[in-house]
């Protein structure tokens, strides 16, 4: 991968920093309410850290080049240090990919302490109208903990067979035709479908999907009151991803982790699941690389000791009981071992076994520090000469894959309001911000609306700018802040004709063009 900061550096495409709430909340974002937070607040000194240390950590983070969105240290049970990189923030939820796969491990544990299955239950045992004609051995003898372990004995992930199954065609039916090749238990294969089977399980023994069943018995005790959890067309949530939440009910998740399973007093979660899920089940590595030290049940091993729930593009929820800390980290990364290499490496040594003397010029350096970073929209020019005739003219697009009919750019002091026309959907109406980020009353529908096809189908707020690059062509860059992702769109104008270059901000981050045609259009009449 070419150097990231050179390629930021010349595209122009964001000033990296930090937009903190500080440890202490006296520092923090006015417009988050403090009883929206339920996990208790502490100087780093007091819990055994120095802020120079958390200091030394932030600047290893801008070394590694990552896209960091949030960050959350607790230590002893108390958050030491806290960051939404602007405009991300507190309140929003935000897109957990694979750290999903954690949560369904705990509705299995919890339905094993009720009593409603075992981990040695055979899997066919759930879904006899689903089998096929002939069971094979290998496919009676797949338990639930092999489900839970990875150890299915597929031949490769069945998430996107599953996915592709024909429609009205339930995905339990489809995994069950599959051939399990290998043994189950045998070898890990890393087997997004065996997380959705589990939630199945989940759906076919309580009659709840995995999220409600979650909800008295895991959220509400720890107060997570904002968190959605797509399904597919049955009303199961998918298991292995599509879990949305904020950055700190992500650490309180951990954090009960941590508590094995004590939260407040009473044991949520049994601390005999803690221990199974969070041991070694089988191997999936020499332990040369932060993904080959062992996996659990739906949680991976640390290098240094202690388990994770870990999502792609660097979404984690880190447990590391010999440190008594937790460190939740939200983000678009594109180097993840990076960014795991740096709480390894830079962070965990700080951790003191004794509080520090207070250090009050370290720690106000470092708020000082972390309150004036922060993610910049691309900075161009703010004019052009054909702003005032396209300004609300009606571009008639071509037909494209994305059913978007029309695009009108409306120009209105220093924003710049951008409408589609979709058949059959309302109007999509985001308001773009002169080199500044706009997001309210910004929405980006689910269903992969705004031109993207990728992996954001979620509802999300947009943070929206738009610059002119030229006199003939305008930015305009779009941050989904409660998804991972983000999308540019480049709109060079030539007389009544239109063209728009979708660029995903995964591409961007790795440097290469999108994938995605052109959108043509031109103004008709």
């Amino acid at each position: 991968m070419p150097n990231r900061r050179i390629f930021i550096k010349e595209a122009g495409l964001l000033s990296l920093g930090f937009g903190l709430f500080p440890s202490l909340l006296s520092y923090g974002n006015e417009s988050i309410s403090k009883n929206r937070y339920s996990l208790p607040r502490s100087t780093p000194e007091m819990q055994g850290i120095p802020s120079a240390g958390i200091s030394k950590f932030l600047d290893a983070i801008k070394q590694s080049g990552q896209e960091f969105h949030s960050l959350m240290i607790l230590r002893h049970g108390n958050v030491v240090a806290e960051a939404w990189w602007a405009p991300y923030s507190a309140e929003h939820r935000m897109q957990l990919y694979s750290v999903s796969k954690s949560f369904t491990s705990t509705a299995i544990g919890l339905a094993v302490g009720e009593g409603l299955i075992t981990v040695d239950d055979p899997v066919i045992k759930f879904f006899p109208e689903y089998l096929p004609n002939e069971v094979s051995d290998n496919l009676a003898a797949l338990k639930i903990r092999h489900l839970l372990s990875m150890s299915v004995g597929h031949g490769k992930d069945s998430i996107l067979i599953l996915e592709a199954s024909p429609a009205g065609v339930p995905w339990e039916k489809t995994f069950l035709s599959l051939p399990v090749v290998f043994k189950p238990g045998s070898q890990f294969m890393y087997n997004s479908g065996a997380s959705f089977m589990l939630s199945a399980i989940i759906k076919k023994v309580t009659g709840q999907s995995a999220h409600e069943y979650l909800k008295p018995r895991l959220y509400e005790p720890l107060d997570i009151v904002n968190t959605t959890w797509g399904a597919n067309w049955e009303g199961i949530n998918m298991g292995a991803s599509h879990l949305r939440m904020p950055t700190e009910d992500l650490a309180k998740f951990g954090q009960l982790y941590l508590q094995k399973g004590m939260w407040k007093g009473k044991q949520v979660i049994s601390k005999e699941w803690v221990a199974e899920a969070s041991a070694k089940h089988i191997d999936n590595g020499h332990n040369d690389s932060t993904w080959g030290y062992g996996y659990g049940y739906q949680f991976w091993l640390n290098p240094p000791g202690g388990f994770r729930a870990d999502g792609a593009y660097g979404q984690f929820s880190i447990v590391l009981p010999h440190l008594d800390a937790v460190v939740a980290i939200t983000s678009e990364s594109m180097e993840t071992k990076k960014m795991m290499q740096a709480v390894w490496d830079v962070l965990l040594p700080e951790m003191k076994a004794a509080p520090l003397p207070a250090d009050r010029t370290a720690h106000k350096t470092l708020v000082n520090e972390l309150k004036a970073l922060k993610y910049d929209p691309p900075q161009l020019s703010t004019t052009s000469p054909i702003s005032d005739k396209i300004s609300g003219k009606e571009f008639i697009l071509d037909n494209n894959p994305f059913n978007a009919k029309s695009v009108t750019f409306r120009f209105k002091g220093d924003n710049c309001i951008f409408t589609l026309k979709e058949d059959g959907k309302p109007d999509i109406i985001i308001t773009n911000g002169m080199n500044r980020w706009i997001r309210k009353g910004n929405l980006k529908p689910s269903a992969h609306s705004l031109f993207s096809l990728r992996r954001i189908d979620f509802d999300s707020i947009v943070a929206a700018s738009f610059g002119w690059k030229d006199d003939n062509t305008l930015l305009l860059t779009w941050r989904y802040i409660e998804t991972v992702h983000g999308d540019s769109f480049t709109c060079i104008f030539d007389g009544d004709k239109l063209t728009i270059k979708p660029l995903f901000s995964v591409n961007r981050l790795q440097g290469k063009p999108d994938d995605r045609a052109d959108i043509l259009g031109r103004i008709v009449g």
